[in-house]
């Protein structure tokens, strides 16, 4: 890999070909000599002014002067990851690691096979981020590298560019070498874990991404209420419902930040139900789980449970707004100095009264609830209310118990609220009309020093809000 400044021969014909055999595809078609001494001319120059330093730099610097505190005297290694194959010789698209992007403020356009390195000094650490530095036009990786030729994915970024806008020490790549007793993130518990901690509470840019998110969100729940006629016409409706949030992700943001969830009628009963080959029926439930993923890779995480033919039947409403009142109780019980499972706890006592006075259990509420001995009705919930939400989805999974689930709420951290109730069409525990039903709501949820605030509460929530605002927006 050339260096600025430096200047490489293109290969012979004979090499670029012997390069084609070992690349064993049929694909590929020989250069001819004319081509290969006429490629690297003829180019415009392309001069570079360096660009101003992004608003994520100065956050990304202080988080990791906590890391670096915390590992004194050791080297800190964060791949951002590499290229990850679909099939044959096709990749998924490249995301960065989430422990990298927080690190060096570099997100949607980072580029694969980087690393983030902190060396230890007498002061603490020196960063230096690693890259691959672009190919100027003498090289055969221009024209000739589908993954990463100039030629194939267009223009790739310059150090000196990279450098200014992170505010950070950039390297090629070629220079990184890995040294015994390194402590790298995915392959070393300690730092690995730290880096998940702190991300626990978010700073104030961190939060302004994750409003971004939502906003975007819900105008894509928007799209999917007035597309909804074109939805029920197609076979496959749970289908036109992914691609319709698709298009909002894709213009609106990088994507979406999870694989959307649309599962109509029984389908909703499934909890990470993502075939997606479903019909949408007029009298059934829709419950869509979608996020949009912005530039940042902050994402949103919220659900909403829709009524196909704009308005709920006395059963559906049952069922939704007992899930709403185990939304709001959650709600309630988030209070800095909470321990992060007081949110479920409270969750969890409205649906184990609801479904114990609608005879579905085989013991009293109060038992059910018992720890360690009941948890009947979780069989109508089987997964937890509340998870931390960020730059990952699930944020901060590899944080220790005592700080997660066991952990106190504080300002700055931000999470979901996310009850739900699903009756199986084979449920024989319950009676028939409620067979099918599945209903989840989920909320953003931002703690502050004053008490929580819902992120996501612009999106309609009560049965009767979500029935009018279908209506505002044409729904059958």
């Amino acid at each position: 890999m050339s260096t600025t400044g430096e200047t490489r021969t293109i290969d012979t014909a004979d090499e670029t070909a012997q390069r084609e055999e070992q690349a064993n595809t049929n694909r590929r078609q020989r250069y001819g000599q004319g081509f290969l001494d006429t490629i690297s001319t003829g180019w415009a120059e392309r001069p570079e002014s360096l660009p101003s330093a992004r608003a994520q730099a100065s956050f990304a610097a202080a988080r990791r002067a906590v890391v670096s505190a915390s590992f004194p005297g050791e080297r800190l290694v964060v791949p951002a990851g590499s290229l990850k194959q679909r099939s044959n010789d096709t990749d998924y698209p490249f995301r960065a690691h989430s422990a990298f992007a927080h690190l060096t403020g570099w997100e949607r356009d980072a580029e694969p096979d980087s690393v983030l390195v902190l060396d230890p000094t007498d002061g603490g650490h020196t960063a230096t981020l690693y890259f691959r530095e672009r190919a100027d036009r003498t090289t055969a990786e221009f024209y000739s590298d589908a993954s990463i030729g100039e030629f194939w994915i267009g223009p790739r970024p310059s150090r000196a560019g990279v450098a200014a806008e992170l505010a950070l020490a950039t390297a090629p790549l070629d220079e990184f070498t890995a040294l015994p007793g390194d402590r790298v993130v995915d392959a070393d518990d300690d730092l690995t874990r730290a880096v998940s901690e702190l991300r626990l509470v978010k700073d104030e840019y961190e939060i302004e991404q994750l409003r971004l998110a939502v906003r975007a969100s819900a105008d894509g729940f928007d799209d999917i209420i007035r597309e909804l006629p074109r939805i029920i016409a197609h076979p496959r409706g749970e289908r036109v419902v992914e691609g319709v949030f698709h298009q909002r992700a894709r213009s609106d943001g990088n994507g979406e930040g999870y694989d959307t969830i649309a599962a109509s009628g029984p389908h909703a009963c499934y909890l990470h139900w993502t075939r997606n080959d479903g019909a949408v029926v007029p009298g059934d439930l829709i419950l869509i789980d979608a996020g949009v993923e912005v530039d940042s890779l902050y994402t949103a995480d919220i659900t909403r449970t829709l009524p196909v033919s704009g308005r709920f039947t006395d059963v559906q409403r049952r069922v939704y707004e007992t899930v709403r009142e185990a939304a709001d109780a959650a709600f309630r019980a988030a209070r800095p100095g909470a321990r992060f499972r007081e949110v479920h706890e409270a969750a969890m006592a409205v649906i184990a009264t609801r479904v114990a006075e609608w005879g579905l259990l085989p013991v009293t509420a109060d038992e059910a609830l018992a720890e360690g001995v009941g948890g009947q009705h979780r069989r109508y919930m089987v997964h937890g209310t509340s998870h931390h939400l960020g730059i990952d989805v699930h944020d901060c999974a590899q944080a220790r118990r005592e700080m997660y689930y066991d952990g106190v709420l504080e300002a700055g951290m931000v999470f979901t609220i996310e009850p739900g109730l699903y009756f199986q069409i084979d449920d024989l525990t319950v009676p028939e009309e409620y067979r099918g039903i599945g209903v989840r709501i989920e909320d953003d949820i931002l703690m502050t020093v004053d008490g929580p605030v819902n992120l996501s509460a612009d999106i309609p929530r009560t049965a009767d809000d979500v029935e009018a605002w279908m209506l505002r927006l044409g729904a059958p």
